[in-house]
């Protein structure tokens, strides 16, 4: 049962993170800046977790060592308000399901910097998953159909940019601040997100009480699914189901998005981008099982 509820909190999780970039376009839609939208949502999110670390501090009395300088766990925030300015950038430039297929090329990125930094060399079935997951990614980004001549250049710069800083903060979050309560991590990484974007962006309608009410309705919306929900659901699933399970359902948000995309946006979605996107899934699912077929740790 345990395993059961771990698995569906990723998976939770996951759909999350994945219908962001509609609520992003609907909130452009609006005319709301790239600084609103970010900014609200860093500022929302830091809000609710330091408020929901504050009950938990209160009801829970248990140590935790916590030997790791807060300053760097607040450093540790620059990638996750990175990833938040690139991707809602490429967001503002292309459609949201070729954005979010920008971004899942964190996967091999971060071979690629387990490689470059850690001297990790990826194993064969890695390496053949990469290719894998390049040549879908050809087909879900329409690069074989017209479509792909109205696509904005700027928009790719910045999806590969975005896929680059998601894959650092997965490898600085799980390197840094494991000995801090999970909540309480995430809400210091937030509180580094959003010094960081209110340093880069100066949304200054938000300092100033100068924008639309409504920017409050997509703050709270996008705190809520970007970044209280997610963190939180991965820290209490993932060490119940295991990282190679956890792989696999936190690619869930690639067909949300793209569902989400279709459905809500209209935004055409071709049969060649589909399979595209199920050969994402597919070849992410490859790389985590087991010669035997089960899920390798």
């Amino acid at each position: 049962m345990e395993r059961f509820r771990g698995a569906i909190a990723v998976f939770i999780g996951a759909a999350s993170f994945g219908i962001l970039s509609t609520f992003v376009k609907l909130a452009y839609a609006e005319n709301f800046t790239l600084g609103e939208v970010t900014g609200v949502q860093v500022l929302f999110g830091t809000i609710i977790l330091w408020s929901l670390y504050g009950l938990y501090a209160f009801k829970n009395k248990e140590a935790y060592p916590k030997k790791t300088n807060k300053i760097k766990i607040l450093l540790t925030g620059i990638s996750t308000g990175a990833v938040s300015i690139l991707y809602y950038k490429c967001v503002e430039l292309v459609p949201a399901s070729i954005a979010i297929v920008l971004l899942m090329q964190f996967i091999w990125i971060s071979a690629l910097i387990d490689l470059v930094v850690f001297k990790q060399k990826p194993s064969k079935k890695q390496f053949w998953g990469i290719a894998g997951i390049l040549l879908a990614t050809l087909l879900a980004t329409g690069v074989f159909e017209a479509s792909i001549k109205t696509i904005n250049p700027w928009g790719i710069v910045y999806g590969m940019l975005a896929a680059m800083a998601y894959a650092i903060f997965i490898i600085v979050n799980g390197k840094v601040g494991n000995d801090y309560p999970p909540i309480q991590k995430s809400a210091l990484m937030v509180t580094g997100a959003c010094i960081f974007v209110f340093t880069v962006l100066q949304p200054a309608e938000l300092i100033f009480l100068e924008s639309d009410s409504r920017i409050m309705y997509y703050g709270l919306l996008l705190s809520l699914f970007g970044t209280v929900l997610p963190p939180l659901l991965f820290a209490y699933g993932i060490p119940k189901i295991g990282i190679s399970l956890g792989s696999i359902l936190s690619a869930v948000e690639l067909p949300v998005a793209v569902l989400m995309s279709y459905t809500i946006l209209s935004e055409p979605v071709s049969l060649l981008q589909w399979v595209g996107v199920v050969g994402i899934l597919a070849v992410v699912v490859w790389i985590n099982k087991s010669r035997k077929g089960k899920l390798s740790n």
